[in-house]
């Protein structure tokens, strides 16, 4: 479960809301002036979160190192022609 609290509310009641992640696995998006600025989630669900971030930046330097020698006007007219068809529905 996803929960909202303000920066205030969160400070206010800290460890309450610790024992909340940390035992019901809940997490905590926390708000300032009516906007999110951090979230609290549980050590294992971050370390997940920090494993597909390295997956994914992995992914993207291969992609980037497989189109270096492609000028930049030919990749991104590949893009808009992939974008095209998939809106198609190709």
């Amino acid at each position: 479960m996803i929960s909202e609290t303000s920066a205030v509310a969160f400070r206010q009641n800290l460890g309450e809301m610790l024992n909340q992640v940390q035992y019901r696995h809940d997490s905590i998006l926390i708000k300032k002036d009516g906007k999110p600025v951090a979230a609290l989630v549980d050590a294992r669900l971050f370390e997940r979160i920090r494993r597909m971030q390295a997956r994914f930046d992995a992914l993207c330097q291969r992609i980037e190192a497989g189109y270096a020698a492609v000028p930049e006007a030919e990749g991104l007219a590949e893009i808009d022609a992939a974008v095209a068809d998939t809106r198609a529905g190709r």
